[in-house]
């Protein structure tokens, strides 16, 4: 935005300007030859002005050639890169809006098959099927078992404590951790026998 300058007998000056709470800047003096800084123009370097003025196209490429060529990034050429990667994700978020069309299809149709499926009654099918079960119950079985030792082997540390004398007031709750020793050993034996 140029300044109005304004010229009388006394010289060149900006004139005066209310400011938005209502009072009033003073004029200033211009001096000669004075340009404001929004009207300076940009330092380009020699290698700016050189790609500047270098042509975009190909040596013996013709402008109509190029435009066909390349609608799209002409459109895109005059963005900054922020926007450009934009784009790029506004273009991606589409095209898998049009995937995931592609994928509900594929679940529709999965999921009509999965409708129309008979189960038959056969023996080697439900041995399959039961060996996945058989192992994830052992591999249950062996957690079970592996935490009841770990509390077990507490409940000695525990006993130990208070038999040499540390811990010379157990607590309520210790005491029933004493207390069901008894009942833990006795569902670890039974745990082990199922194996």
């Amino acid at each position: 935005m140029a300044t109005p300058y304004v010229t009388d007998e006394s010289g060149k000056y900006i004139a005066a300007t209310q400011r938005p709470d209502g009072s009033w800047r003073k004029p200033r003096r211009v001096k000669d030859g004075y340009t404001p800084q929004e009207e300076v123009p940009v330092y380009e370097n020699k290698y700016v002005k050189f790609f500047k003025s270098k042509p975009d196209l190909p040596p013996g490429m013709s402008p109509n050639d190029a435009s066909a060529a390349k609608p799209q990034e002409t459109e895109a050429s005059g963005l900054s890169k922020s926007a450009k990667r934009n784009m790029k994700r506004k273009e991606k978020r589409k095209q898998q809006q049009q995937g995931g069309a592609d994928e509900e299809d594929q679940v529709d149709a999965v999921s009509h098959a999965v409708d129309h499926l008979t189960v038959n009654e056969s023996p080697a099918a439900a041995s399959a099927v039961s060996a996945p079960d058989d192992s994830s119950a052992m591999s249950e079985k062996a957690k079970k078992i592996k935490n009841l030792k770990k509390k077990i082997r507490q409940i000695e540390d525990l006993q130990s404590k208070v038999d040499s004398g540390e811990i010379k007031q157990p607590s309520k709750e210790q005491l029933d951790k004493l207390g069901r020793a008894q009942a833990l050993r006795d569902e670890l034996e039974q745990l082990e026998e199922d194996l």
